[in-house]
């Protein structure tokens, strides 16, 4: 039985990583690189390659490694079937409905986890589950990509949110850091609600949550602590910070631009979140998470600052690329968003299997 778990484990990640791999190309096609298209309408299913292939199977499949529950397994199962769907080129309607369904079962998930510790991160976490169902219930009954964008953040966004508040409890003090927390939070929720009366309003009241959320996560995160650490918690804590700060940029963009849902603005409000805050706490989280969910070692090198500040650098150039109106920037910027990428998987593969060959 747990050679089994492990084998699926392996090959629930491996179906992430392809929907990856995927959205990184569909993504170039989008931004205007003569790259085959692959499949008809795959530049189309960027976005919900990245949120549901890729990030949705990997944030459900942690949970389902962590609860110890078979029927759990569904969640990152279905959220890894529904990209291969969108992947095959089969109906779109049957990979939302896959991945709607997975955003459902990892509600219940959080829904037992917040039975058995009620507590302000398990409710958060559970909050972020239930936006990301929103938003994929917004796109099963026909919403647009941009509309269901705002909620496919949120979900990662609470998720990453309320995992932080849990690291960083022991170190906080007083009720007024919940009270700011809940304040943040608070506002970024609304928002998404009112993108379904007034988009562009509900766009900016989000952008003022985030940036709350950011000034949060700056001010209290103990990551302001275990950056004065070395090796493997210093680089968690730089990926960690650099990665808040994005947020609030993110935020304050938003605030400016408002309900933007196309071109150069709307590419900046939303990479500055995915790429930015998202991805570096991938980077951050990838040699504790990896051990757990796959039971193989990720020892931290030195060279994981090279995907870190490739990912950083690119993304600033990217996105002064949509702020300038330079059509070249922005295009270089997300091909060396692309190989920032590409170099995190090498650098974690070689440090895997380096591992492996020292412990023979």
């Amino acid at each position: 039985m747990a050679s089994m778990l492990k084998r699926s484990r392996a090959i629930l990640m491996a179906l992430g990583i392809i929907a990856l791999l995927f959205a990184m190309w569909a993504g170039l096609v989008r931004m205007g690189w003569r790259l085959p298209p692959l499949e008809r309408n795959l530049a189309g299913r960027h976005g919900p390659l990245m949120v549901a292939g890729f990030l949705g199977t990997v944030i459900s499949l942690e949970r389902a490694v962590a609860l110890k529950h078979p029927w759990t397994y569904l969640a990152p199962a279905l959220s890894g079937l529904g990209g291969l769907v969108l992947l095959a080129g089969l109906p779109s309607r049957l990979g939302e409905a896959l991945i709607t369904l997975a955003s459902l079962v990892l509600l219940a998930v959080f829904g037992l986890i917040v039975k058995r510790q009620r507590a302000l991160f398990t409710e958060t976490m559970a909050l972020a589950a239930a936006v990301w169902l929103g938003g994929n219930v917004l796109w099963l009954a026909g919403g647009s990509i941009p509309q269901a964008v705002p909620w496919w953040a949120g979900f990662l966004i609470l998720t990453i949110a309320g995992e932080r508040l849990e690291l960083s409890r022991l170190v906080l003090s007083g009720r007024t850091t919940e009270r700011f927390f809940l304040a943040a939070a608070g506002v970024y929720a609304a928002g998404l609600a009112v993108t379904l009366m007034d988009y562009g309003w509900g766009v900016r009241l989000a952008g003022l949550g985030l940036v709350g959320l950011a000034a949060w996560l700056l001010r209290f995160d103990v990551a302001r602590r275990t950056v004065r650490l070395k090796e493997l918690p210093r680089f968690i804590a730089v990926a960690l910070l650099t990665g808040y700060a994005w947020l609030g940029i993110s935020g304050l963009l938003a605030l400016w631009y408002g309900g933007v849902m196309a071109g150069a603005h709307y590419d900046a409000i939303l990479h500055t979140i995915f790429l930015g805050f998202v991805m570096s706490m991938i980077f951050a989280h990838a040699p504790v998470i990896f051990p757990a969910v796959l039971g193989k070692a990720l020892p931290y090198r030195p060279a994981f600052y090279l995907h870190l500040a490739l990912l950083h650098l690119s993304l600033a150039l990217r996105v002064t690329g949509d702020l300038a109106d330079w059509l070249a920037g922005r295009q270089w910027g997300g091909m060396l968003n692309v190989f920032a990428l590409l170099f995190f998987l090498f650098n974690t593969a070689r440090a895997v299997l380096g591992a492996r060959a020292a412990g023979a």
